[in-house]
Protein backbone atom coordinates (compact mmCIF):
# COMPACT_ATOMS: atom_id res chain seq x y z
CA UNK A 1 0.00 0.00 0.00
CA UNK A 2 1.19 3.48 -0.71
CA UNK A 3 -0.52 6.70 0.66
CA UNK A 4 0.22 10.00 0.50
CA UNK A 5 -0.78 12.25 3.75
CA UNK A 6 0.07 16.27 4.64
CA UNK A 7 2.01 16.69 7.79
CA UNK A 8 2.41 19.82 10.05
CA UNK A 9 4.73 18.46 12.86
CA UNK A 10 7.20 19.41 15.51
CA UNK A 11 11.08 19.92 13.93
CA UNK A 12 12.10 17.11 16.08
CA UNK A 13 9.46 14.66 14.92
CA UNK A 14 10.58 15.72 10.81
CA UNK A 15 14.42 14.96 11.97
CA UNK A 16 14.89 11.81 10.40
CA UNK A 17 13.26 8.86 8.90
CA UNK A 18 12.79 6.91 12.04
CA UNK A 19 11.22 10.09 13.42
CA UNK A 20 9.12 10.67 10.43
CA UNK A 21 8.07 6.46 10.93
CA UNK A 22 7.49 6.89 14.14
CA UNK A 23 4.92 9.67 14.14
CA UNK A 24 2.83 8.25 10.79
CA UNK A 25 2.89 4.85 12.32
CA UNK A 26 1.23 6.51 15.22
CA UNK A 27 -0.98 9.14 13.86
CA UNK A 28 -2.03 6.61 11.04
CA UNK A 29 -2.96 3.29 13.22
CA UNK A 30 0.32 1.27 10.97
CA UNK A 31 2.21 -0.86 12.41
CA UNK A 32 6.55 0.77 12.56
CA UNK A 33 7.61 -2.21 11.08
CA UNK A 34 5.48 -2.49 7.84
CA UNK A 35 6.43 0.77 6.88
CA UNK A 36 9.25 0.09 4.63
CA UNK A 37 9.83 3.80 3.56
CA UNK A 38 8.84 7.48 3.66
CA UNK A 39 9.70 9.38 1.09
CA UNK A 40 9.22 13.24 1.53
CA UNK A 41 7.99 15.42 -1.49
CA UNK A 42 7.64 18.54 -0.07
CA UNK A 43 9.02 20.20 2.32
CA UNK A 44 9.05 23.78 4.76
CA UNK A 45 8.99 25.40 7.48
CA UNK A 46 6.60 27.40 9.04
CA UNK A 47 8.25 30.30 11.49
CA UNK A 48 5.86 32.86 11.66
CA UNK A 49 4.49 32.12 15.49
CA UNK A 50 6.96 31.07 18.36
CA UNK A 51 6.19 27.41 17.83
CA UNK A 52 8.32 26.19 14.93
CA UNK A 53 5.99 23.51 12.46
CA UNK A 54 7.71 21.92 9.52
CA UNK A 55 5.16 21.35 6.84
CA UNK A 56 5.33 17.79 4.91
CA UNK A 57 4.36 16.40 2.03
CA UNK A 58 5.17 12.51 2.10
CA UNK A 59 4.61 9.14 0.39
CA UNK A 60 4.65 6.60 2.72
CA UNK A 61 5.16 3.23 1.82
CA UNK A 62 3.82 0.80 3.81
CA UNK A 63 4.45 -2.91 3.21
CA UNK A 64 6.36 -2.28 -0.58
CA UNK A 65 9.38 -1.45 -1.58
CA UNK A 66 9.69 2.19 -2.74
CA UNK A 67 10.28 2.94 -6.56
CA UNK A 68 14.34 3.25 -7.16
CA UNK A 69 14.51 6.56 -8.95
CA UNK A 70 13.29 9.99 -7.22
CA UNK A 71 13.87 11.80 -10.82
CA UNK A 72 13.17 10.78 -14.30
CA UNK A 73 16.70 10.93 -15.98
CA UNK A 74 17.11 12.67 -19.92
CA UNK A 75 18.44 10.61 -22.57
CA UNK A 76 21.15 12.38 -24.43
CA UNK A 77 22.23 11.00 -27.45
CA UNK A 78 25.36 11.22 -29.64
CA UNK A 79 25.43 14.31 -31.54
CA UNK A 80 28.88 14.62 -32.88
CA UNK A 81 27.27 14.88 -36.49
CA UNK A 82 24.68 17.05 -36.02
CA UNK A 83 24.66 20.93 -37.13
CA UNK A 84 26.34 23.02 -34.85
CA UNK A 85 24.88 25.65 -32.69
CA UNK A 86 27.44 28.01 -30.75
CA UNK A 87 26.71 28.33 -27.44
CA UNK A 88 28.65 31.91 -25.89
CA UNK A 89 29.31 31.37 -21.77
CA UNK A 90 29.08 28.56 -19.79
CA UNK A 91 26.94 29.69 -16.67
CA UNK A 92 23.49 28.50 -16.00
CA UNK A 93 22.15 30.00 -19.24
CA UNK A 94 24.84 28.61 -21.44
CA UNK A 95 25.03 24.84 -19.68
CA UNK A 96 21.13 24.24 -19.87
CA UNK A 97 21.16 25.29 -23.49
CA UNK A 98 23.82 22.86 -24.41
CA UNK A 99 22.12 20.06 -22.57
CA UNK A 100 18.41 20.82 -24.30
CA UNK A 101 20.02 21.09 -27.70
CA UNK A 102 21.44 17.46 -27.56
CA UNK A 103 18.28 16.64 -26.18
CA UNK A 104 17.21 18.34 -29.85
CA UNK A 105 19.96 16.80 -32.18
CA UNK A 106 22.25 19.89 -32.39
CA UNK A 107 26.07 20.00 -31.81
CA UNK A 108 26.68 22.88 -29.39
CA UNK A 109 29.75 23.99 -29.39
CA UNK A 110 30.24 25.88 -25.46
CA UNK A 111 32.56 29.03 -25.62
CA UNK A 112 33.74 30.10 -22.65
CA UNK A 113 36.19 33.34 -21.21
CA UNK A 114 37.26 32.00 -18.18
CA UNK A 115 38.87 28.54 -17.09
CA UNK A 116 37.38 25.36 -15.86
CA UNK A 117 35.64 25.16 -12.37
CA UNK A 118 38.87 23.73 -10.69
CA UNK A 119 41.13 25.68 -12.22
CA UNK A 120 38.95 28.84 -11.48
CA UNK A 121 38.91 28.13 -7.96
CA UNK A 122 42.93 29.05 -7.74
CA UNK A 123 42.12 32.38 -9.04
CA UNK A 124 39.55 33.12 -6.81
CA UNK A 125 41.96 32.26 -3.84
CA UNK A 126 44.65 34.79 -5.13
CA UNK A 127 41.93 37.48 -4.79
CA UNK A 128 42.02 37.65 -0.83
CA UNK A 129 45.91 37.12 -0.86
CA UNK A 130 47.16 39.48 -3.59
CA UNK A 131 43.94 41.55 -4.52
CA UNK A 132 44.24 40.84 -7.87
CA UNK A 133 41.35 40.34 -10.14
CA UNK A 134 41.90 38.18 -13.15
CA UNK A 135 39.63 39.68 -15.38
CA UNK A 136 38.75 36.76 -17.18
CA UNK A 137 38.37 34.42 -14.37
CA UNK A 138 37.28 35.39 -11.02
CA UNK A 139 33.73 35.25 -9.31
CA UNK A 140 31.72 36.02 -12.10
CA UNK A 141 33.35 34.40 -14.96
CA UNK A 142 34.54 31.01 -15.47
CA UNK A 143 32.89 27.77 -15.94
CA UNK A 144 29.27 27.62 -14.41
CA UNK A 145 29.45 31.18 -14.68
CA UNK A 146 28.20 33.90 -11.62
CA UNK A 147 26.19 30.91 -9.98
CA UNK A 148 28.92 28.53 -9.34
CA UNK A 149 30.65 29.85 -6.49
CA UNK A 150 27.39 31.29 -4.44
CA UNK A 151 24.49 29.81 -2.70
CA UNK A 152 23.43 27.93 -5.20
CA UNK A 153 19.83 28.72 -4.34
CA UNK A 154 17.59 27.12 -6.95
CA UNK A 155 14.33 28.96 -5.72
CA UNK A 156 12.26 30.99 -8.46
CA UNK A 157 8.76 33.01 -9.63
CA UNK A 158 9.93 32.24 -12.98
CA UNK A 159 7.50 29.28 -13.28
CA UNK A 160 5.19 30.21 -15.86
CA UNK A 161 8.47 30.17 -18.35
CA UNK A 162 9.34 26.88 -18.40
CA UNK A 163 9.37 23.75 -16.06
CA UNK A 164 11.19 24.27 -12.48
CA UNK A 165 10.89 20.48 -11.73
CA UNK A 166 12.93 20.10 -15.45
CA UNK A 167 15.93 22.16 -13.94
CA UNK A 168 15.98 20.27 -10.71
CA UNK A 169 15.72 16.90 -12.41
CA UNK A 170 18.79 18.04 -14.36
CA UNK A 171 20.81 19.26 -11.42
CA UNK A 172 19.83 15.84 -9.64
CA UNK A 173 20.83 13.61 -12.83
CA UNK A 174 24.27 15.38 -12.52
CA UNK A 175 24.75 14.59 -8.87
CA UNK A 176 22.74 16.97 -6.87
CA UNK A 177 21.05 15.91 -3.80
CA UNK A 178 17.40 14.98 -4.29
CA UNK A 179 16.35 16.89 -1.40
CA UNK A 180 16.13 19.55 -3.85
CA UNK A 181 12.54 18.22 -5.29
CA UNK A 182 11.13 18.18 -1.95
CA UNK A 183 12.57 21.42 -0.42
CA UNK A 184 10.53 24.94 -0.91
CA UNK A 185 13.37 26.62 -1.14
CA UNK A 186 16.13 24.54 -2.53
CA UNK A 187 19.81 25.01 -2.75
CA UNK A 188 22.68 23.33 -3.71
CA UNK A 189 25.47 24.75 -2.07
CA UNK A 190 28.90 26.39 -2.90
CA UNK A 191 31.05 23.23 -2.14
CA UNK A 192 28.59 21.01 -3.96
CA UNK A 193 27.87 22.87 -7.12
CA UNK A 194 31.13 22.66 -8.79
CA UNK A 195 31.15 19.11 -9.23
CA UNK A 196 27.91 18.80 -10.90
CA UNK A 197 29.10 21.39 -12.81
CA UNK A 198 31.68 19.23 -14.16
CA UNK A 199 29.65 16.32 -14.74
CA UNK A 200 27.10 18.39 -17.23
CA UNK A 201 30.68 19.53 -19.04
CA UNK A 202 31.22 15.73 -19.58
CA UNK A 203 27.95 15.27 -20.40
CA UNK A 204 28.10 17.33 -23.06
CA UNK A 205 31.28 16.36 -24.42
CA UNK A 206 30.36 12.87 -23.98
CA UNK A 207 27.51 13.49 -26.61
CA UNK A 208 29.65 14.80 -29.16
CA UNK A 209 29.53 18.48 -28.14
CA UNK A 210 32.54 21.01 -27.78
CA UNK A 211 33.53 22.89 -24.49
CA UNK A 212 36.34 25.61 -25.36
CA UNK A 213 37.92 27.33 -21.92
CA UNK A 214 39.63 30.58 -21.79
CA UNK A 215 38.26 31.39 -25.43
CA UNK A 216 36.72 34.97 -25.23
CA UNK A 217 34.14 36.16 -28.02
CA UNK A 218 35.68 39.10 -29.95
CA UNK A 219 33.01 39.79 -32.30
CA UNK A 220 30.27 38.46 -34.51
CA UNK A 221 30.15 36.92 -37.69
CA UNK A 222 27.95 38.92 -39.39
CA UNK A 223 26.51 38.17 -43.07
CA UNK A 224 24.42 40.80 -45.12
CA UNK A 225 24.83 43.47 -42.71
CA UNK A 226 23.50 47.24 -43.31
CA UNK A 227 22.69 49.79 -41.28
CA UNK A 228 19.80 51.24 -43.14
CA UNK A 229 19.84 55.34 -44.21
CA UNK A 230 18.41 57.26 -41.38
CA UNK A 231 18.57 54.49 -39.16
CA UNK A 232 21.39 53.68 -36.80
CA UNK A 233 20.32 49.94 -36.04
CA UNK A 234 22.66 47.32 -37.55
CA UNK A 235 20.40 44.58 -39.16
CA UNK A 236 21.86 41.16 -40.65
CA UNK A 237 22.26 37.86 -40.00
CA UNK A 238 24.82 35.79 -37.74
CA UNK A 239 26.88 33.29 -39.19
CA UNK A 240 28.80 32.60 -35.92
CA UNK A 241 31.20 34.34 -34.07
CA UNK A 242 34.97 34.97 -33.81
CA UNK A 243 36.73 34.43 -30.69
CA UNK A 244 40.14 35.05 -29.16
CA UNK A 245 41.99 31.99 -27.19
CA UNK A 246 43.42 33.93 -24.38
CA UNK A 247 46.28 31.25 -23.51
CA UNK A 248 47.83 32.31 -27.24
CA UNK A 249 46.16 34.82 -28.66
CA UNK A 250 45.10 33.14 -31.69
CA UNK A 251 41.77 34.15 -32.94
CA UNK A 252 39.63 31.02 -34.57
CA UNK A 253 35.92 31.27 -36.17
CA UNK A 254 32.99 29.03 -34.79
CA UNK A 255 30.01 28.87 -37.18
CA UNK A 256 26.53 28.39 -36.50
CA UNK A 257 23.44 30.25 -35.07
CA UNK A 258 24.82 31.72 -31.75
CA UNK A 259 22.79 31.63 -28.23
CA UNK A 260 24.86 34.74 -26.41
CA UNK A 261 24.86 33.46 -22.91
CA UNK A 262 27.53 36.11 -21.70
CA UNK A 263 26.66 36.60 -17.75
CA UNK A 264 25.37 40.08 -16.32
CA UNK A 265 29.41 41.20 -15.80
CA UNK A 266 30.30 40.88 -19.83
CA UNK A 267 30.79 44.89 -20.34
CA UNK A 268 32.62 44.28 -22.83
CA UNK A 269 30.42 42.38 -24.63
CA UNK A 270 27.44 45.22 -24.38
CA UNK A 271 30.16 47.68 -25.70
CA UNK A 272 30.79 45.88 -28.78
CA UNK A 273 27.07 45.37 -29.08
CA UNK A 274 26.71 48.90 -28.66
CA UNK A 275 29.80 50.35 -31.26
CA UNK A 276 27.88 47.81 -33.89
CA UNK A 277 24.84 49.18 -33.70
CA UNK A 278 23.21 46.51 -32.68
CA UNK A 279 20.33 47.18 -30.43
CA UNK A 280 19.99 47.10 -26.76
CA UNK A 281 18.37 49.03 -24.26
CA UNK A 282 19.01 50.46 -20.71
CA UNK A 283 17.33 48.73 -18.32
CA UNK A 284 16.43 49.02 -14.41
CA UNK A 285 19.06 47.87 -11.57
CA UNK A 286 18.98 47.51 -7.85
CA UNK A 287 21.53 48.44 -6.19
CA UNK A 288 23.43 48.77 -2.80
CA UNK A 289 25.24 46.67 -0.17
CA UNK A 290 25.73 43.68 1.47
CA UNK A 291 24.68 43.01 4.87
CA UNK A 292 26.34 40.59 7.03
CA UNK A 293 24.73 39.71 10.84
CA UNK A 294 25.89 36.93 13.47
CA UNK A 295 23.86 33.79 12.17
CA UNK A 296 23.18 32.96 15.79
CA UNK A 297 21.25 36.51 16.12
CA UNK A 298 19.59 35.81 12.77
CA UNK A 299 18.42 32.26 14.01
CA UNK A 300 17.34 33.96 17.40
CA UNK A 301 14.91 36.55 16.02
CA UNK A 302 13.22 34.37 12.77
CA UNK A 303 12.55 31.18 15.18
CA UNK A 304 11.38 33.71 18.33
CA UNK A 305 14.10 31.95 20.69
CA UNK A 306 17.10 32.18 22.71
CA UNK A 307 18.65 29.11 21.89
CA UNK A 308 18.27 30.01 18.10
CA UNK A 309 17.79 27.02 15.94
CA UNK A 310 18.67 24.42 18.11
CA UNK A 311 19.37 20.76 17.21
CA UNK A 312 16.52 20.33 13.89
CA UNK A 313 15.98 23.38 12.12
CA UNK A 314 18.50 24.79 9.52
CA UNK A 315 20.00 28.32 9.52
CA UNK A 316 17.35 30.77 9.66
CA UNK A 317 16.29 32.83 6.55
CA UNK A 318 14.86 35.85 6.30
CA UNK A 319 13.24 38.32 3.39
CA UNK A 320 12.18 42.02 3.68
CA UNK A 321 10.76 44.19 0.68
CA UNK A 322 9.61 47.74 1.70
CA UNK A 323 8.80 50.98 -0.39
CA UNK A 324 10.47 53.93 0.12
CA UNK A 325 10.05 57.18 -1.97
CA UNK A 326 7.94 54.71 -4.92
CA UNK A 327 11.09 52.70 -5.28
CA UNK A 328 11.37 48.96 -3.77
CA UNK A 329 13.80 48.49 -0.97
CA UNK A 330 14.49 44.66 -0.56
CA UNK A 331 16.74 42.07 0.51
CA UNK A 332 18.13 39.84 -2.36
CA UNK A 333 20.12 36.68 -2.30
CA UNK A 334 19.92 35.87 1.36
CA UNK A 335 22.43 33.69 2.14
CA UNK A 336 22.36 32.07 5.87
CA UNK A 337 25.36 30.42 7.43
CA UNK A 338 27.61 32.14 4.35
CA UNK A 339 30.31 33.84 3.21
CA UNK A 340 30.59 37.53 1.55
CA UNK A 341 32.86 37.56 -1.14
CA UNK A 342 34.68 40.01 -3.49
CA UNK A 343 33.00 39.59 -6.90
CA UNK A 344 34.79 42.10 -9.11
CA UNK A 345 35.40 41.17 -12.45
CA UNK A 346 38.31 43.83 -13.25
CA UNK A 347 40.94 46.60 -11.85
CA UNK A 348 39.73 49.59 -9.99
CA UNK A 349 36.64 48.11 -8.39
CA UNK A 350 34.93 46.45 -5.54
CA UNK A 351 32.27 44.28 -5.80
CA UNK A 352 30.49 42.13 -3.07
CA UNK A 353 28.54 39.57 -3.56
CA UNK A 354 27.91 36.45 -0.75
CA UNK A 355 27.73 32.52 -0.99
CA UNK A 356 26.89 29.25 1.29
CA UNK A 357 27.96 26.03 1.40
CA UNK A 358 25.59 23.23 1.26
CA UNK A 359 25.39 23.03 5.12
CA UNK A 360 24.89 26.61 5.80
CA UNK A 361 27.43 26.19 8.84
CA UNK A 362 29.38 29.24 8.95
CA UNK A 363 28.92 32.05 11.70
CA UNK A 364 27.43 35.17 9.54
CA UNK A 365 24.28 35.42 7.62
CA UNK A 366 24.44 37.82 4.76
CA UNK A 367 22.21 39.30 1.92
CA UNK A 368 21.85 41.77 -0.28
CA UNK A 369 20.56 44.70 0.24
CA UNK A 370 19.18 46.87 -2.20
CA UNK A 371 16.94 49.77 -3.41
CA UNK A 372 15.22 49.91 -6.78
CA UNK A 373 16.85 52.22 -9.49
CA UNK A 374 14.99 53.47 -12.48
CA UNK A 375 17.21 55.12 -15.62
CA UNK A 376 15.45 58.77 -14.46
CA UNK A 377 16.97 58.13 -11.12
CA UNK A 378 20.22 59.07 -11.96
CA UNK A 379 19.84 61.23 -14.45
CA UNK A 380 20.74 59.13 -17.46
CA UNK A 381 20.44 60.37 -20.93
CA UNK A 382 17.75 58.44 -22.62
CA UNK A 383 19.54 57.47 -25.64
CA UNK A 384 22.43 56.04 -23.92
CA UNK A 385 21.72 52.50 -23.90
CA UNK A 386 24.94 51.94 -21.16
CA UNK A 387 23.69 54.55 -19.07
CA UNK A 388 23.13 52.43 -15.95
CA UNK A 389 26.35 50.41 -16.64
CA UNK A 390 28.32 53.78 -16.38
CA UNK A 391 26.84 54.10 -13.32
CA UNK A 392 27.72 50.82 -11.85
CA UNK A 393 31.17 51.19 -13.00
CA UNK A 394 31.38 54.70 -11.16
CA UNK A 395 29.89 53.48 -7.84
CA UNK A 396 32.43 50.36 -7.77
CA UNK A 397 35.39 52.69 -8.52
CA UNK A 398 34.14 55.31 -5.82
CA UNK A 399 34.06 52.34 -3.25
CA UNK A 400 37.82 51.03 -4.52
CA UNK A 401 38.87 54.28 -3.76
CA UNK A 402 37.35 53.96 -0.92
CA UNK A 403 38.78 51.44 0.45
CA UNK A 404 42.34 52.51 -0.47
CA UNK A 405 42.23 51.09 -3.63
CA UNK A 406 42.49 47.09 -2.60
CA UNK A 407 39.79 44.63 -2.45
CA UNK A 408 39.44 45.98 1.00
CA UNK A 409 35.77 46.75 1.56
CA UNK A 410 34.33 49.65 2.69
CA UNK A 411 32.03 49.00 5.47
CA UNK A 412 29.81 50.63 8.31
CA UNK A 413 27.89 49.38 11.51
CA UNK A 414 24.40 49.15 10.76
CA UNK A 415 22.99 51.52 13.06
CA UNK A 416 25.83 53.91 12.63
CA UNK A 417 24.74 54.19 9.01
CA UNK A 418 21.33 54.57 10.02
CA UNK A 419 22.34 57.27 12.41
CA UNK A 420 24.86 59.01 10.50
CA UNK A 421 27.55 58.27 12.44
CA UNK A 422 31.46 56.46 11.35
CA UNK A 423 31.94 53.08 13.16
CA UNK A 424 34.67 53.67 15.40
CA UNK A 425 35.65 49.62 14.89
CA UNK A 426 33.99 46.86 13.00
CA UNK A 427 32.79 43.55 13.77
CA UNK A 428 34.58 40.16 12.96
CA UNK A 429 33.50 39.46 9.17
CA UNK A 430 33.40 36.41 6.58
CA UNK A 431 35.04 39.12 3.76
CA UNK A 432 37.89 37.11 3.45
CA UNK A 433 40.13 40.63 2.02
CA UNK A 434 39.23 42.87 5.10
CA UNK A 435 37.31 45.74 5.42
CA UNK A 436 37.77 49.31 6.52
CA UNK A 437 35.66 51.67 8.35
CA UNK A 438 33.71 54.05 6.01
CA UNK A 439 30.91 56.36 6.08
CA UNK A 440 28.72 54.72 3.47
CA UNK A 441 25.78 57.18 5.00
CA UNK A 442 27.79 60.14 3.49
CA UNK A 443 29.16 58.52 0.24
CA UNK A 444 26.70 56.77 -1.41
CA UNK A 445 24.30 58.49 -3.41
CA UNK A 446 21.58 59.80 -1.83
CA UNK A 447 19.23 57.64 -3.78
CA UNK A 448 20.68 54.84 -2.53
CA UNK A 449 21.34 55.62 1.37
CA UNK A 450 18.57 57.66 2.26
CA UNK A 451 16.24 54.75 0.83
CA UNK A 452 18.31 52.33 2.63
CA UNK A 453 18.36 53.51 5.86
CA UNK A 454 14.34 55.01 5.27
CA UNK A 455 14.07 50.45 4.53
CA UNK A 456 16.31 49.65 7.60
CA UNK A 457 14.53 51.36 10.24
CA UNK A 458 11.13 49.53 8.81
CA UNK A 459 12.89 46.04 8.59
CA UNK A 460 13.57 47.17 12.43
CA UNK A 461 10.20 47.65 13.18
CA UNK A 462 9.23 44.70 11.34
CA UNK A 463 11.73 42.10 12.91
CA UNK A 464 13.18 43.44 16.60
CA UNK A 465 16.86 42.90 16.59
CA UNK A 466 17.55 43.09 13.08
CA UNK A 467 18.68 46.95 13.35
CA UNK A 468 21.32 46.16 15.50
CA UNK A 469 25.56 47.79 15.19
CA UNK A 470 26.24 43.93 15.76
CA UNK A 471 25.42 43.56 11.56
CA UNK A 472 27.94 45.76 9.48
CA UNK A 473 26.60 46.71 5.94
CA UNK A 474 29.85 46.00 3.43
CA UNK A 475 29.91 47.91 -0.07
CA UNK A 476 28.40 47.81 -2.99
CA UNK A 477 26.63 45.39 -4.44
CA UNK A 478 25.96 46.00 -7.81
CA UNK A 479 25.83 42.93 -9.80
CA UNK A 480 22.05 41.99 -8.71
CA UNK A 481 21.30 41.62 -12.43
CA UNK A 482 21.72 43.38 -16.04
CA UNK A 483 22.32 47.18 -16.36
CA UNK A 484 21.26 46.40 -20.07
CA UNK A 485 18.79 44.25 -21.92
CA UNK A 486 19.83 43.02 -25.41
CA UNK A 487 16.50 43.81 -27.75
CA UNK A 488 14.67 40.43 -29.00
CA UNK A 489 11.69 39.12 -30.42
CA UNK A 490 9.00 37.14 -28.39
CA UNK A 491 7.56 34.88 -30.36
CA UNK A 492 10.75 32.82 -31.25
CA UNK A 493 13.44 34.73 -28.90
CA UNK A 494 15.85 35.85 -31.74
CA UNK A 495 17.09 39.40 -31.64
CA UNK A 496 15.32 41.86 -33.26
CA UNK A 497 17.38 42.66 -36.03
CA UNK A 498 20.48 40.33 -36.09
CA UNK A 499 18.73 36.86 -37.51
CA UNK A 500 19.94 33.79 -35.71
CA UNK A 501 21.26 35.32 -32.86
CA UNK A 502 19.56 34.11 -29.37
CA UNK A 503 20.32 36.76 -26.35
CA UNK A 504 19.85 34.55 -23.64
CA UNK A 505 19.48 34.63 -19.65
CA UNK A 506 20.29 37.05 -16.98
CA UNK A 507 23.01 38.60 -19.22
CA UNK A 508 20.23 39.50 -21.47
CA UNK A 509 18.26 41.00 -19.20
CA UNK A 510 15.77 37.81 -18.90
CA UNK A 511 16.90 36.11 -16.06
CA UNK A 512 17.77 36.53 -12.38
CA UNK A 513 19.27 34.03 -11.04
CA UNK A 514 20.51 29.99 -11.59
CA UNK A 515 17.05 28.71 -12.64
CA UNK A 516 15.21 31.18 -14.61
CA UNK A 517 18.35 31.34 -16.54
CA UNK A 518 18.26 27.93 -17.00
CA UNK A 519 15.33 27.86 -18.12
CA UNK A 520 15.53 30.87 -20.32
CA UNK A 521 18.29 28.72 -21.78
CA UNK A 522 16.65 25.69 -22.55
CA UNK A 523 14.34 27.77 -24.32
CA UNK A 524 16.34 29.50 -26.59
CA UNK A 525 17.90 26.03 -27.33
CA UNK A 526 14.45 25.19 -28.44
CA UNK A 527 14.06 28.16 -30.88
CA UNK A 528 18.11 27.90 -32.19
CA UNK A 529 17.48 24.25 -32.67
CA UNK A 530 14.05 25.31 -34.75
CA UNK A 531 16.32 27.74 -36.52
CA UNK A 532 18.87 25.41 -37.43
CA UNK A 533 16.67 23.45 -38.96
CA UNK A 534 15.23 25.69 -41.34
CA UNK A 535 18.47 27.27 -42.26
CA UNK A 536 19.72 23.78 -43.00
CA UNK A 537 16.74 22.61 -45.41
CA UNK A 538 16.74 26.14 -47.25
Amino acid sequence: MIKELQLRILPHQAACEASLKDYIAREEGISFSSITHVRVLKKSIDARQRTIYVNLKVRVYVDEEPEDDMYTPIIYKDVSSAPAVVVVGAGPGGLFSALRLIELGCRPVVLERGKDVHERKRDLAQIAKTHVVDEDSNYCFGEGGAGAFSDGKLYTRSKKRGSVEKILNVFCQHGASTSILADAHPHIGTDKLPRIIENMRETIIRCGGEVHFQTKMTRLLLENSVTAIGSPICQGRTAGVEAVDLKNGTFKSFYGPVILATGHSARDVYRYLSEQNIPIEAKSLAVGVRLEHPSQLIDQIQYHSKQGRGDYLPAAEYSFVTQIDNRGVYSFCMCPGGFVIPAATGPEQIVVNGMSPANRGTQWSNAGMVVELHPEDIGADETDALSMMHFQEKLERDCWLQGNMRQTAPAQRMADFVNGKLSGSLPRSSYAPGLISSPLHFWLPPVISHRLSAGFRKFGQMSRGFLTNEAVLIAVETRTSSPVRISRKSDNLQHVSVEGLFPCGEGAGYAGGIVSAAIDGERCAEMAAAYSVSVNLM
